[in-house]
């Protein structure tokens, strides 16, 4: 039996056909890849962009409210200790920072010793400050910066205060020099002052400015 035969025409338009089928599914595809390729890579570049200037705000964020926090807390410090938190030795009282030595020294040497804290061994000017040591020392007498070894009987501040116009708080019948050696003043256990030896041994008392 002869089969059907398929027209010329017919095949030429099958094979056309076949040809726009493939070249549809092969190539279109790619063509709207490659168009999106360009877009795809800006939207990504712009998404790493954002990411970093993110993370330096918040960078930046935490920093202040670390200094914010830094500054309350140097306040606070301030305010606890205002001759310094690492100085915690040192007692405050109206614009000046006092020192009270557990160490007993002659008075020269307590003079150093107060020098070496960028202080001077305390000269007492009014009766507060006089109430201020009176409270704070322990029973025993302090050296305070008040002597008269350089000249007898002319009593001087160790800081150049005039001492005959300046607060004074002597025992009763003080200062006697006693033996004819007693050129330095302590503040005694009752907060009087007392002249005594310089090369006894005692605690003493520096004071400084707040500012120093």
């Amino acid at each position: 039996t002869w089969g059907t035969m398929i027209p010329t025409d017919d095949c030429e338009q099958q094979m056309k056909d076949q040809e726009y089928l493939t070249e549809t599914r092969t190539h279109m595809p790619a063509r709207k890849i490659d168009r999106y390729i360009p877009q795809w890579k800006w939207t990504s570049s712009m998404t790493y962009v954002l990411l970093a200037i993110s993370y330096l705000l918040i960078i930046i964020l935490f920093g202040l409210v670390a200094s914010q926090g830094s500054s309350k807390w140097q306040q606070h410090l301030e305010s606890l200790y205002p001759c310094g938190a690492k100085s915690r030795e040192w007692k405050y009282f109206d614009g000046a920072c006092y020192f009270f030595s557990i160490q007993q020294v002659i008075w020269h040497t307590a003079q150093s010793h107060c020098e070496e804290k960028k202080s001077e061994l305390v000269v007492i000017t009014n009766q507060y400050e006089q109430n201020f040591l009176q409270s704070q020392i322990r029973k025993e007498p302090y050296w305070i910066g008040l002597s008269d070894h350089n000249d007898e009987g002319q009593w001087r501040w160790i800081d150049g205060t005039d001492y005959r116009t300046s607060f004074k708080n002597w025992l009763e019948g003080e200062p006697n020099d006693h033996s004819s050696n007693e050129d330095c003043a302590e503040l005694s256990q009752t907060g009087k002052w007392n002249d005594v030896s310089c090369n006894t041994k005692k605690v003493y008392v520096c004071k400084k400015p707040l500012s120093s």
